[in-house]
């Protein structure tokens, strides 16, 4: 923390002649007044400058608020080598590649076929490193060669130079393309993948470092009008979001991969949770307890509250995220809320807006399992290491879509009310910067990560986190969407799956058909059928001596009330081995049942 704050404190004196009134920043992380100590300025700095002083002042909130003392930290693993490998894969739905045994054998191999070649790359590099890993293992393994993988078809090459030529008109990148200006910069191109994008841009340009951005500066980013509609998140069936989510771990995978940008998954070891309440309660464990009471809820009904609170009475709450509560009374409040929330008796009408600010980051704090998830946490933090805005904005993305369905509605919930935040900013001085770097320390920094880096690292990392964040905020329309190339490649599974089915279908029919026809050869009866007129059916007793006549007198003298004559019917041979063959009258049925045991009987007028 004295590393942060001379670094800050030199930043003030650099910008104490800009014409904003600061303040020390010594001082401000000291102050326990509850109020703000300076009056804030309406410019919109870069996070470099007076915004972050607002990060650390948080963190030393944070610090000092104590938060869950007796609860355990989060313990993160870093995957071993072949681990992560082996896990990508079993989660992208192509586990059959190093286990033979897998059940999910038919639906990879679909899968693999609609890949790009971008996302291709990515699963090759994945099995040839588990394959590399099990070698040096001297373990068995049946991982097949990568070659076996994606064997090149005649139509690879012509396809991706297709994919190449969409990629350049379509989206505006690479050299020479047509309108490759700022237009290009801030049009979203959802019809092709975001890693083959990102490669012709890597082929085709010089590579700049992003730079922060003010509020007003961040590129308006919009999607052209697409006449098939937009898809949301929650517009699918689960069953397509599993689709989805398989093919935007691997299309985020080759994102990273394209860029040169390795990211190290965590894994979090069991920790001991609470397993009731609203504090230090694990989402699913909340939303559980909130379903028992309200069906269908999605966001955490504490949470819900905290935010409907604010809503009502607190918007126009001068600092209404940045300024604390009262740590005594935000405990003794947070505790209250423990015994009388669900009863439905708490006193909502006696608390302070600050108070309500601080429970809310609280409960985000609180959880024992961060927002972002341990499993994708890294990749967060990673985003802002892509090259331009608009991969940084792809990124993110696919690491929504990729985040657990209670996370990802609880963020969305959470990005919704910061915007209704900033809406008031003119009241609540509340801009999208201040209110990124006030709720960037409590979403990101969750315990166990914490304590694995070191004060330099958390400064380092403090204006990108509050970058994300902003991103996350001003972006929320776009990132909560489905990129139509991954809806496309969706659509090609489910064509392969029912192409498949059908031709299972068939096969399952001609089986049961054919058994069928054996149960009744053996049971001594046909069933023959007489479309043209009113009997639909009719069962023969079948005898050695059965001929096609008797076949026409038995169905005559059912049906008597029939004006057509003995001589203008016939018995039809119909299937099998034969389209249609007309029946001597002297035919042994017995004997062509024999000779074509799939045949179908069938009586009809026929004209001399």
């Amino acid at each position: 923390i004295n590393y942060m704050k001379s670094s800050i404190n030199v930043r003030y004196n650099v910008y104490q002649n800009s014409g904003c009134t600061h303040f020390s920043a010594g001082a401000a992380l000291c102050s326990s007044s509850g109020k703000a100590p300076y009056q804030r300025c309406s410019s919109q700095d870069s996070l470099d400058e007076q915004a972050m002083v607002d990060y650390f002042r948080e963190v030393e909130i944070i610090q000092r608020s104590g938060d869950a003392e007796t609860q355990e930290d989060l313990q993160l693993k870093v995957a071993d080598e072949g681990e992560q490998e082996e896990a990508w894969l079993m989660e992208a739905g192509l586990a059959t590649l190093f286990d033979e045994s897998a059940s999910d054998g038919e639906d990879g191999i679909v899968l693999l076929s609609t890949l790009t070649r971008t996302q291709a790359a990515a699963v090759e590099r994945r099995v040839e490193t588990l394959k590399q890993t099990l070698r040096k293992r001297n373990k068995p393994y049946s991982v097949p060669d990568v070659r076996e993988i994606f064997k090149p078809s005649p139509f690879q090459s012509v396809r991706c130079c297709v994919c190449v030529f969409i990629v350049w008109v379509g989206n505006g990148v690479g050299p020479g393309a047509p309108g490759g200006g700022a237009d290009a910069e801030t049009d979203i191109n959802l019809e092709v993948s975001f890693s083959e994008q990102a490669l012709i841009y890597k082929e085709g340009l010089k590579v700049t470092q992003p730079q922060n951005e003010a509020d007003d500066r961040l590129p308006d980013f919009k999607v052209s009008q697409d006449k098939t509609g937009q898809t949301r998140v929650g517009d699918l069936s689960a069953e397509d979001m599993k689709k989805v989510r398989r093919l935007v771990l691997i299309e985020m995978s080759a994102l990273f991969d394209t860029c040169g940008i390795e990211v190290k998954a965590h894994k979090a070891l069991k920790v001991k949770v609470r397993e009731s309440g609203l504090f230090g309660v694990s989402l699913s464990t909340l939303l559980e307890q909130d379903q028992r009471r309200i069906p269908g809820t999605k966001v955490p009904l504490i949470l819900q509250h905290l935010i409907s609170h604010i809503e009502e009475q607190g918007l126009d709450t001068e600092g209404v995220l940045r300024i604390p509560g009262a740590a005594t009374r935000v405990k003794a409040v947070c505790h209250e809320l423990e015994h009388k929330f669900y009863e439905g008796v708490f006193p909502w009408e006696s608390l302070k807006q600050h108070d309500v600010a601080s429970l809310l980051k609280l409960f985000i704090r609180e959880l024992p399992y961060p927002l972002l998830t341990v499993e994708y946490f890294n990749a967060f933090v990673s985003v802002l290491k892509l090259p331009t805005k608009k991969q940084q904005l792809q990124a993110l993305n696919l690491l929504v879509l990729l985040l657990p369905e209670p996370n990802r509605d609880t963020l969305k919930a959470l990005m919704e009310f910061f915007q209704r935040v900033i809406d008031h900013k003119d009241r609540n001085k509340m801009t999208l910067n201040n209110v990124a770097v006030v709720m960037a320390p409590n979403i990101f920094m969750c315990k166990g990560f914490r304590s694995k880096i070191s004060e330099q690292q958390e400064f380092a990392m403090a204006t990108g986190t509050a970058n994300i964040v902003r991103l996350l905020i001003r972006y929320q329309n776009l990132l909560w969407t489905i990129p139509k190339f991954i809806l496309n490649q969706v659509r090609k599974q489910n064509m392969e799956n029912q192409r498949k089915m059908n031709r299972d279908r068939a096969v399952k029919k001609l089986l049961k058909k054919m058994a069928y026809d054996r149960e009744r050869a053996e049971g001594g009866f046909i069933r023959v059928q007489a479309p043209q007129f009113s009997m639909v059916s009719m069962a023969v007793q079948l005898t050695e001596d059965l001929k096609a006549s008797d076949v026409l007198t038995r169905f005559l003298s059912q049906e008597r009330t029939l004006s057509v004559k003995r001589e203008d019917l016939c018995l039809y041979e119909m299937g099998g081995n034969i389209k249609e063959r007309c029946l001597d009258e002297e035919t042994y049925i017995k004997a062509l049942l024999e000779l074509n045991p799939s045949a179908e009987w069938v009586i009809k007028s026929v004209q001399h």
